[in-house]
């Protein structure tokens, strides 16, 4: 039997006992749950970072496709498994016949007009067999995913607001949408998610003014534009990378297309692409909403019908007074009068902007609560991609007598906007499947000059009649 304080003792020696168990079981549960470096059994931590998702990025070498099937466009051809080593671009094929011939892929990144040949090499594009793949490339390839636009162009158009969008982009876009079409193929089409500019060393895709660059973020806000660095990496690394889906766009080789002949202008290989009807518009309101914070919605008669809404259809007149080619100044002010005219009998509301001097905001709003856009033939009226199209859309581009180009009519028939075309008091006006045949600069000197003259009753009367004509 134990006394008293034995018994005390004793009592003393298990309290303590319990309570150092317990402290160390708490300081391991405290530990277990703030620590930022938490333990894991020795399993756990064999082989990749727990953190990592274990997923392959490589696959075997498997055979090229053009992408849905469909015909390829001359300048714009899509690929499935686009694979690249070294720098040169390898599509695999049993069948090498089925792609187009190189040239009409893609060129040496060489600018034009200097006489050197741009018929693409072997360094550029190969097309091999399988068995040839065995010997060129790797047995397996890392994979980058989703849809890659490849363009493989110099710097020598790309700096420039109507050559970027309204040719390599609004080119790429249009082809792209065609696999909308495709029944096997899911829709929505997922955005593009990279712009590689494998010729492009610094930052010579953005153009002067600095539009190039917002609307691109604006328009792909998880796109991203990669340039030379990209491609050399890759050489580096001495490895085969191969494109999930991928476009090869190239202005040499889209100019070789028939219809280059007729319009001039490299997005002419497109139009013969069967696409989606308003195929530009999801694009076009993302960019938008992305840039001014809402969508200007417009009825059919041209009216800006959301907040802040217009009590007319808004005309446009993009004034290059102040800026290289340019109107007359007496024309110029006798045009702005005709305009105001129709503004005081509540047929339009008139804005004459010149959008050197306006935020790059006021720009994009200005464009997408716009019902007619009119101007000199330059690169204010690449803004129509930004104009809603509907019944009244209209562009009316002002040129010096008997001169006429492609650029902005072009742009017009893929945005649904009729286009006028202007020599002083004459208007040319051309339906579907319907254009003007040919390119007249005429005397460069006048196509560009400060003295272009315009008949300002003359444009007043193609307004009059485009915002009050019966709807069909």
């Amino acid at each position: 039997m134990l006394t008293r304080r034995q018994q005390f003792t004793l009592f003393l020696i298990v309290t303590s006992f319990i309570l150092l168990l317990y402290n160390t079981r708490g300081s391991e549960v405290i530990e277990r749950a703030y620590s930022p470096w938490r333990s894991y059994p020795p399993s756990r931590l064999t082989g990749n970072f727990p953190l990592l998702q274990e997923k392959s990025q490589q696959i075997p070498i498997l055979e090229t496709t053009l992408s849905g099937n469909l015909a390829p466009v001359t300048g714009f051809t899509m690929f499935d498994r686009l694979y690249v080593k070294n720098g040169t671009i390898f599509v695999v094929s049993s069948i090498p016949a089925v792609f187009p011939d190189p040239k009409l892929i893609l060129a040496r990144p060489l600018d034009v007009g200097h006489g050197d040949s741009v018929d693409p090499t072997p360094k550029e594009l190969q097309v091999v067999t399988p068995e040839q793949a065995k010997f060129m490339l790797d047995n397996r390839a890392t994979v980058i995913g989703g849809m890659s636009f490849i363009l493989y162009d110099t710097a020598q158009f790309m700096g420039h607001y109507y050559h970027w969008w309204g040719e390599l982009i609004l080119g790429a876009m249009r082809v792209y949408s065609s696999l909308a079409l495709v029944p096997e193929i899911e829709t929505p089409l997922p955005t593009p998610a990279r712009f590689l500019l494998p010729n492009i060393m610094n930052h010579d895709w953005r153009d002067p003014a600095g539009v190039n660059g917002p609307l691109m973020r604006a328009a792909f806000p998880e796109a991203s534009i990669e340039r030379m660095d990209l491609w050399e990496d890759i050489i580096d690394l001495n490895s085969t990378f191969v494109f999930e889906r991928a476009m090869i766009v190239s202005r040499p080789a889209a100019h070789r297309h028939p219809l280059a002949s007729v319009w001039y202008k490299m997005i002419s290989s497109t139009m013969n692409a069967t696409v989606p009807p308003f195929f530009w518009e999801p694009l076009r309101k993302r960019l938008i909403t992305n840039t001014i914070g809402y969508v200007p919605v417009l009825n059919n008669a041209g009216v800006v019908v959301s907040p802040p809404n217009s009590l007319a259809p808004v005309v446009t007149y993009v004034s290059r007074q102040n800026h290289g080619r340019s109107l007359l100044p007496s024309d110029h002010e006798k045009l702005v009068e005709a305009l105001r005219g129709l503004e005081e009998e509540g047929i339009c509301v008139v804005n004459v902007v010149a959008m050197e001097t306006m935020t790059f905001t006021d720009q994009i709003e200005t464009a997408a609560r716009s019902t007619i856009m009119l101007g000199i033939h330059g690169n204010g009226l690449t803004h129509q991609l930004w104009m809603p199209s509907g019944p009244r859309s209209t562009v009316i581009e002002i040129y010096f007598p008997k001169a006429y180009a492609h650029d902005y009519e072009i742009l017009a028939r893929n945005m649904g906007h009729k286009h006028y075309a202007v020599w002083n008091d004459t208007t040319l006006t051309y339906p579907a499947g319907q254009w003007y045949h040919g390119v007249e600069w005429g005397n460069r000197t006048d196509f560009n000059g400060f003295s272009i003259p315009v008949h300002g009753p003359t444009v007043a009367a193609v307004i009059r009649e485009r915002l009050t004509e019966p709807l069909p």
